[in-house]
């Protein structure tokens, strides 16, 4: 992009992006005694985004379909803090709040297709090492190769049967690419549940798949239509790219973490790790999982100790079970975590998927 056109940009973009990191803290701090005090700590970056806004001219002509992506995620953001303000002190604050929040990945999604063409969005969509890695971020500020990027199989975005996957604009089919499949929670969506993902799958090279449970939620109880078509799903995606088969992960936070567990102690599971976080657990799932699947079988737990929803004595069960039951378990209890899914341990769980295996050695 030339300096002129970013001269235009930035007035909007670096409050749009301030917004948007102070929203992923709200999302991660989500807690319901602390939910007052993290909208009150919005106001101010609110404040600069309606200015910033308020006060920029129509986009020319050359630029407005970067123009409109903007205006899609400002006014998203706009939504999720309009949301989050009527959740304070309302009879159901923590179902508002979750339902503001819901405007944050429907804004990423309108602002990544700017990550290929300016640097700031670029590094925006990168971990907290990749915002260090000049040369990656020179590898990334292109636009996506032909099957590459973010896609949806489907025939309408928003059905359940439609898929989400992104694959990495540095996807090479010279090399295995490590796959996750990532699982929403329940009532939730695989297209938002996605950005959860997104900027670790994009800084590592990770193939990402999310996917939208078949029902109201995945199938924890009655007939099993979800694990068929996980199944499916990883095969379409392993005839179309090269994925590592000794590093498939499946991941979900909270019904998807369980689900993770259910599906995954299959005997026929095709994946390799589990790593369920802020899930549900009863200790019959480890006594009817098949022997020979669960022996080595590398598993990562991530829970809050202020889990409200699923208390962490669930977790601290599971941990035990699983490992009497012959897993390779790592437990990882977060003092500060309520029932929100912790993206800032994606990167740790990447590395563990890089050492663990079903030999028990890290």
């Amino acid at each position: 992009m030339i300096d002129h056109d970013l001269d235009l940009v930035e007035p909007v973009l670096e409050p749009l992006l301030a917004c948007l990191d102070g929203l992923s803290a709200v999302a991660r701090g989500l807690h319901p005694p602390a939910l007052a005090g993290l909208v009150a700590g919005l106001a101010a970056s609110e404040f600069r985004l309606k200015a910033a806004v308020a006060a920029h001219p129509p986009w020319p002509a050359r630029l407005s379909t970067l123009g409109a992506q903007l205006d899609a995620a400002a006014g998203e953001t706009a939504s999720a803090f309009e949301g989050l303000r009527a959740a304070v002190g309302s009879g159901e604050a923590m179902p508002k709040a979750y339902r503001a929040l819901r405007h944050v990945p429907r804004a990423l999604e309108a602002l990544y297709p700017l990550a290929g063409l300016v640097a700031s969005v670029n590094r925006f969509f990168l971990d907290p090492a990749g915002r260090d890695d000049e040369a990656l971020q020179r590898r990334l500020l292109v636009p996506a190769p032909d099957h590459t990027g973010l896609m949806a199989f489907g025939d309408s975005p928003d059905a359940r049967e439609v898929v989400w996957v992104y694959v990495p604009e540095t996807y090479s089919p010279d090399r295995a690419h490590p796959l996750i499949m990532a699982l929403h929670g329940g009532g939730g969506r695989g297209r938002a549940f996605l950005w959860s993902w997104l900027r670790d799958a994009r800084s590592r090279g990770a193939i990402l798949v999310a996917p939208t449970s078949l029902g109201s939620t995945w199938s924890l109880s009655g007939d099993d239509v979800d694990t068929p078509h996980l199944a499916q799903i990883l095969e379409f995606v392993s005839a179309h790219w090269r994925v590592d088969p000794n590093r498939l992960l499946l991941t979900g936070m909270s019904d998807g973490g369980t689900f993770s567990y259910v599906s995954g102690l299959e005997p026929a599971s095709p994946f390799t790790h589990l790593a369920p976080s802020c899930a549900a657990f009863h200790p019959m799932l480890a006594q009817m999982a098949d022997a020979e699947r669960l022996r080595g079988l590398p598993i990562h737990i991530t829970h809050g100790a202020l889990d409200w929803m699923f208390p962490v004595e669930m977790a601290r069960a599971a941990h035990d079970a699983l490992s009497a039951a012959g897993a390779n378990v790592s437990y990882r209890e977060v003092d500060d975590l309520s029932h929100v899914y912790p993206a800032e341990l994606n990167g740790a769980i990447l590395d563990w998927m890089a050492l663990a295996d079903r030999s028990g050695r890290r």
